[in-house]
């Protein structure tokens, strides 16, 4: 068919924008420093003196550095084979604090 709605690549496969099943190396370098970042946004408001709930649940969190690249790069999950899956698959994944997981997992 020619003419304004003729079948593109698009249109026929299906999905617009695909999730790769790993991430590649670049975009676990960028995982690494926004993990980097957000402990040293949290040193900083330890240093400031102030006191906060917040604060504390922060404090209790793995640093980059004690964090295995298990947890680093993969959540738990309980529909996946393996009970695991990664993290870029989570949405929303830049903003949310995913640093903890079940023990054994």
């Amino acid at each position: 068919m020619f003419g304004a709605f003729r079948p593109t690549s698009v249109n026929s496969v299906g999905l617009l924008w695909k999730t790769p099943w790993k991430l590649s190396p670049t975009r676990k370098a960028n995982v690494r420093s926004r993990l980097k970042k957000v402990d040293a946004v949290i040193e900083a408001v330890r240093a400031s003196g102030q006191e906060c709930a917040a604060l504390t649940r922060a404090l209790e969190l793995p640093k980059e550095h004690e964090m295995p690249a298990k947890d680093k790069y993969t959540v738990f999950t309980r529909h996946e084979r393996g009970y695991r899956k990664g993290i870029h698959k989570v949405p929303k994944w830049t903003r949310l604090t995913l640093r903890t997981n079940p023990k054994g997992f």
